[in-house]
Formats: structure tokens, sequence, C-alpha cells
């Protein structure tokens, strides 16, 4: 019997996880072909290479992002090759899975909750007897009727082998996610999460962890991502997991989603005197600051430990952090979301994700949906679009908010003028960018593709339209400063003109070149002559000295040079009035 287990990927550097385990438990017993795509490919490109393998079983990954698309196939699949088991599993199918057998009349079987050994156990009764009674935590079809057995015991995660060991994935770890479990479960019980759904947290061997995250890295994987709710629920668990990657690292990248409230500093401190820079890094969810919607969703979160440990990552300069906001969650209106914003915004996270509320099926919010009066989307990723305190009109205007903290903050392109921006020139940060989103939204910005002088050209042309306190020449220089900072090359062309002439550009390129002790020690030993000034340097007047990184009335030369090897700029100021100096 062929058997094959496939799923549709958000993007082709993800990989499933959850086809490895199938594959791991099933074999030697019943060889699994493993096969993955993404949502972006065609339908029939899909159906076509799946009908070329000529499976006997296929099961399907299901999950909010893909189930869609997946249906599209199931259904196509079914017309050719309509004597082909099709198995569903997956989070998306494992609830409301009577439902979706009525819905989906193409497929034969729900796998319901963990998978593995359930998977094996109906292979097997596909092959043999075909008592699917046996087998617990599906749902079947009998006669006309849909049937779901009970659910199975949890497994013991010690009794399953590596998913991480396969060879046809060894070329793939340098060039793709590969995604990790140390355990399974969560101990909270936010009522907007799956994992909040199983009581209690089952954890691998930490040695067995160990060895296969040794196997990983040493075979070339450059990001993994750690897939438990919360990594570091089991204190002296996940500080033995940091020391052990810290040693044996490889420059690969590990991502884990961390509860800060709950970290200790001791090893916050551990981690900033041992962590090589840019190894780690820690998704955050946050999701509100308002502690009654918290209560609602029974979140328990002390947000004072939550900002010292961010805080603490953040000093240590190691760590990069990603935190999550949710829009919509119970009595959370837009104003109580303003404020959640604020207050997260003001740590300053590298990374902040604005996310909508989906109405995950299982979980205590859908269930309870009417208590709040939300009305969502039929299908998924069923996101919300009101509630009794938020109105469709608000989400809308906060999806705005999205759009431009995604390119404004989130890509780092102008972190100084930004900064400037939400500390001086708005009521707070999360004025600015509703202020932004909005008249992007009006300009019909979000329909079009962007170039990054384009970015800076709108953002631009807002600030002129909006009024600025200071003057917007100071702000403009600003961004100029930002545009040369994030360059690796010489841009051949910028968003603005420049201020000076290109008799007077030379001038100041050759006294440079003639005494470049003028502009500082660390530009004098670049050692670069005129010619490779004219090459790969381009100067602004601005009206501030960057080395004292505040405004002043003292115009100076902003000189960035673009190494051609070391790929990056370096950006440099010196005051006219001492380049004047030294030409008399």
């Amino acid at each position: 019997m062929k058997t094959v287990v496939t799923t549709l990927n958000a993007k082709y550097i993800h990989t499933c996880l959850a086809l490895r385990c199938l594959k791991a438990y099933a074999e030697p017993d019943f060889p699994i072909e493993m096969v993955e795509y993404t949502i972006k490919d065609p339908t029939m490109n899909i159906v076509s290479d799946l009908y070329a393998r000529k499976p006997d079983v296929i099961g399907f990954s299901c999950y909010i992002w893909n189930i869609e698309e997946t249906i599209k196939v199931i259904n196509m699949l079914r017309k050719v090759l309509p004597q082909t088991k099709i198995i569903l599993g997956g989070p998306e199918v494992s609830y409301d899975t009577k439902e979706w057998m009525e819905k989906l009349s193409t497929v034969d079987f729900i796998i319901i909750g963990e998978g593995e050994e359930t998977f094996k156990h109906l292979l097997e009764e596909i092959t043999t007897t075909q008592k699917y009674h046996m087998v617990f935590g599906i749902a079947y079809r009998k006669e006309g009727d849909i049937l779901v057995n009970a659910s199975r015991p949890k497994l013991n995660l010690d009794d399953l082998p590596s998913p991480y060991r396969f060879p046809e994935d060894v070329d793939g770890l340098s060039k793709r996610v590969t995604y990790f479990e140390t355990s399974r479960g969560c101990p909270y019980s936010c009522q907007f999460c799956l994992s909040s759904i199983e009581v209690g947290v089952r954890y691998v061997n930490i040695e067995r962890v160990k060895s296969d995250l040794l196997y990983l890295i040493d075979n070339g994987a450059k990001l993994i991502k750690f897939v438990d709710r919360t990594f570091n629920i089991k204190r002296d668990y996940a500080l033995e997991i940091f020391q052990f990657l810290i040693e044996n690292h490889k420059q690969c990248v590990f991502q884990f989603e961390i509860t800060a409230d709950i970290m200790r500093p001791e090893v916050l401190e551990y981690l900033n005197e041992h962590a090589p820079p840019g190894i780690f890094r820690f998704e955050i969810g946050v999701q509100s600051t308002n502690d009654a919607t918290n209560e609602l969703v029974q979140r328990r979160q002390n947000f004072k430990k939550l900002s010292r440990t961010v805080t603490m990552v953040k000093e240590g300069g190691k760590i990069d952090q990603h935190l999550d906001l949710i829009a919509g969650l119970p009595e959370e209106d837009y104003n109580s979301f303003r404020r959640t914003f604020n207050d997260v915004f003001a740590m300053r996270p590298e990374e902040l994700q604005l996310g909508f509320l989906k109405m995950l099926r299982g979980t205590g919010l859908r269930i309870r949906a009417k208590d709040h009066n939300y009305v969502y989307m039929d299908h998924a990723p069923y996101e919300i679009l009101e509630n009794n305190v938020l109105t469709f009109d608000e989400i809308i205007r906060i999806k705005r908010v999205e759009d431009v903290l995604e390119k404004y903050w989130n890509d780092h392109r102008m972190d100084r003028t930004i900064e400037y921006l939400v500390t001086h020139e708005f009521d707070s940060p999360f004025d600015f960018f509703q202020l932004f989103g909005d008249y992007w939204d009006a300009k019909g910005w979000a329909k079009i593709g962007h170039q990054l002088e384009d970015l800076f050209k709108r953002l631009y042309e807002f600030l002129k339209q909006y009024g600025t306190k200071a003057e917007l020449t100071y702000i403009q220089s600003l961004m100029i400063v930002d545009f040369f900072e994030n360059q690796k090359h010489k841009p051949r062309k910028t968003w603005w003109t420049f201020s000076l002439t290109k008799r007077e550009q030379s001038h100041y390129l050759s006294l440079l070149a003639d005494q470049p002790a003028i502009v500082s020690s660390e530009f004098e030993a670049l050692q670069l002559h005129e010619k490779d000034l004219h090459k790969h340097t381009m100067i602004e007047v601005i009206p501030f000295d960057l080395r004292q990184n505040s405004s002043t009335d003292r115009s100076s030369l902003l000189i960035a040079y673009f190494s051609p090897k070391e790929h990056r700029s370096f950006l440099f100021s010196v005051p006219l009035d001492q380049l004047s100096t030294a030409v008399s």
C-alpha cells in the first residue's frame, strides 16, 4: 500500500513537523512518502503531482492558513483518484469534526488530536480487517452514517521516534525553517488559544533533545523554531537547553516562545553574559495590557515583570525580541487597545506584531462568542469583524496601523526618524501610526508596490501635509541619515533633491581627501583617496552634527561612505564652520 502524507505550507521555507512525526512513527511497518507544497501553488499543479504518485492512502495536515486551499485539492483529487483513501488531520479539523465530515463528503477519515499512534493504527485497519470502530481518535463513515470514536490517551513523548533525521531533509536544513518541539501542552488557559484545551505539559527527555539538536546543527540547520507554547515554564530544563545551544550553536539561530513575566533575572543575566549576539530570538505574547480583558480570557500576566524581562533582554543587546498584540479581545475597545499598543511600544521591541483575534474552533472564546456579540468570518482564519465594544470601522482603522507599523517599524528602515516622530511630533506612537495609516489608505498606496525610496517619499509627503512642530528640513535630514545608514551599496537614486551642486560636492570631496583628520580619526583610518570618495561616497548638508545625536543650529556635512568590501555604510559628519576653517 502506497501512503503519502502532505500539506500546504504558508511559504516554501516552512516545513511541517506533523508530517515528519507521522512518518517516523509509521515506519518501517508502513513506508511513508512525504511531499510539501505551498498555498500559493496552483491547485492543478498540486493535484497533478499527487496523482502522478498514485497513492492508495493520502493524508493532509490541516491548519487555518491552508484549509481553504486544501479543500480545493481534495475535491479535485477525489474525481481523479476515486479509490484513494483520503485522511485529514491537524488542529483545524480536530474540532467540530462531525461538521467537517458532513461538509467534506470526499473525505474518508479525520484524525482527531495527536496523530502518530492513531494514524498508524488506522493504516493497519485499512490494510487488514477494516474495523474502524477499534481506532481511537478518528471520525469515519459507515453505511452513510458519520461515526466519531472516543479520543486516544496522550502519548509518552519519549516513546516517539525522532522526526528530525530523515536523509531527504538534510539538503534543505540550510535553506528552510526547522520546527522543533521539546514539549506538548501549555500550563495556561488563554481562551483564544487551542493550547489551552490540553491540560498539563509533557516533555521529551532532555538528552534526546540535545542529541536531535546536535544532529540538526551538525547537518547545517540555520534556523530552528521551537514550537513549545511556553518554552521557559520549566526553568531548569530551559536553562540547560540555552546553555547547550550556546556551546554548540555553530551560528544557527534559535527562536522560542517564552512567557516573559516568569523569566528569572538570573537566567537573563546568564544569557546577557554568555549568549553570542543574534543566535537567540524570543517571541513574547503580550496580547493586551488591560487587566479586565486578561481576566476575561483567563490569562495571567504580570505586566511589570514582563516589562522587566523585555528591558533586561533589550539592554543586554544579544537577543532579538518579537512582541505580539491581539486586537479584538473581550471588552478591549479602541481606546483601550490604543493604551495597550502604547504600553508595549514604550519598550521599543525589535518587532511588534499586531494581530487580530481569530475565533479558532474548539476555543473557549468561540464557544462563548455570543457573550460579547462577536461577529467573525465563516471561513478560516475566522478573524473577528466586530464585537460589542469594537466596530468594524475601528477594526479597519487598526488594520491601517498594522500596515504602516510593519513597513516603518518592524522592517527598521528609519528607526532614527520614527523614534523622533513618536517622541516629539505626535501625542503617542499609536497616534502616529494611525494618522499615517489613514493617510496611506486615503492615497491608495495600500494597493500598489513600493521601492525603498517610495517609503521615504510617502512619509515626507504625509509630514508635509500634516504639519510638524520642528522644521521639516530637520526631520528630512533624519530621514536622509536613515536612508544612508540602511544601504549596503551606494544608492543609484535618492528620494530628495541634493542641496549641494556638483561643483560644491567635488570641492568638499577634494578637501576630505586632503585633510581626512578634520572629520575624525576613524574617517582618516579608512585611507580614502579622492577617486574612492567620488566613487563610493555621498554627501549632504544637514542642520545638526551627527556626533551629538541631537538638534543644533550647527549645520554639518553628512558623509556616507559605502564600503565595496564590507557591503555596509559608514556615516560621519563634520560642522561646516570646521571645514571653512580648514580651507582658510
